[in-house]
């Protein structure tokens, strides 16, 4: 199985490059929106933000009227628009933990580079760069910057630390937790005595959670598990690292409750030695 580093010497896309690893040290798999999805975003954003500018602006013309003189127009639209395009987006990204119209509809959020919540000043940041980026460039400038970045980030994601997170997982296969059929004549011979515990545990919690897993990291920690309990398992079948595993969960946990079984029946077979009285004891 080739390191994970000789595939990014060679060019390819490493299943460790999205990791996120947290003060815990638990290795968390993230996905950064694409370029494609977070320019569909930021256009649904833009039409609503400016949607609601005409709105706003229809409201104060229906209420005011003829009351309404240009230079009080005038000010009231620059602060409607100022409104819209700054103080509406922070106050939406502060309050939902940076999700918006249009994130909502591609499935992303705004997070920190750490993976936090962003605050309010994040919002404030990005939100008044866009002004610069999005509306007075019409996107050249976030689309340019977005393209030349890993992470798709616009230049108020590169300015408040921030990125999208792509947060909705696609539907896997459940793993089949039961023995693969191509090892029954397999699982008569093997040897899985000397398995350790905690690597087994490690097993079983993987075959239960690969479905909730990205395709890479199920094939990569599928492949390091294998790896490792290969030297405690003889002969060792020449199948998939995840059709091993589930195949060595299966043998270990069918002979265990074998053996569960078999001290039930001894215990069951020496209870009326265990519990009667000795010999020529009184039962009072």
């Amino acid at each position: 199985m080739a390191h994970p580093g000789n595939a990014a010497d060679q060019g390819e896309s490493s299943p460790y490059e999205y990791e996120l690893v947290t003060g815990e040290a638990v290795a968390l798999d993230v996905r950064p929106a694409s370029f494609i999805l977070r320019a569909a975003g930021a256009i649904i954003d833009w039409l609503a933000y400016l949607g609601f500018f005409v709105g706003l602006a229809f409201a104060v013309d229906f209420v005011m009227g003829d009351a309404l003189d240009p230079a009080l127009a005038q000010t009231l639209a620059i602060s409607g628009l100022a409104f819209s395009i700054l103080v509406l987006p922070t106050v939406v990204e502060t309050v939902t933990g940076g999700r918006s119209l249009g994130k909502l509809a591609i499935g992303a959020r705004i997070v920190r580079d750490d993976g936090g919540s962003i605050q309010l000043r994040h919002a404030f940041t990005r939100a008044l760069s866009g002004i610069f980026e999005i509306y007075l460039t019409f996107g050249g400038l976030a689309a340019t910057t977005a393209l030349l970045n890993g992470k798709s980030k616009r230049l108020g994601d590169l300015m408040a630390g921030t990125y999208s997170q792509y947060e909705r997982v696609a539907r896997f296969d459940e793993p089949v937790l039961g023995l693969p059929q191509e090892l029954t004549t397999w699982s008569y011979t093997v040897d899985v005595v000397r398995l350790p515990d905690r690597l087994s545990r490690r097993i079983a919690q993987f075959l239960r959670q690969s479905g909730r897993l990205t395709p890479e990291t199920r094939v990569r920690v599928a492949s390091d598990l294998a790896a490792e309990a290969a030297p405690f398992v003889s002969p060792v079948p020449a199948v998939s690292p995840e059709e091993f595993l589930a195949g060595v969960a299966a043998v270990r946990r069918s002979r265990e409750y074998a053996a569960l079984l078999l001290e039930r029946e001894r215990l069951e077979r020496l209870r009326p030695v265990l519990t009667r009285l000795p010999h020529d004891f009184p039962n009072r």
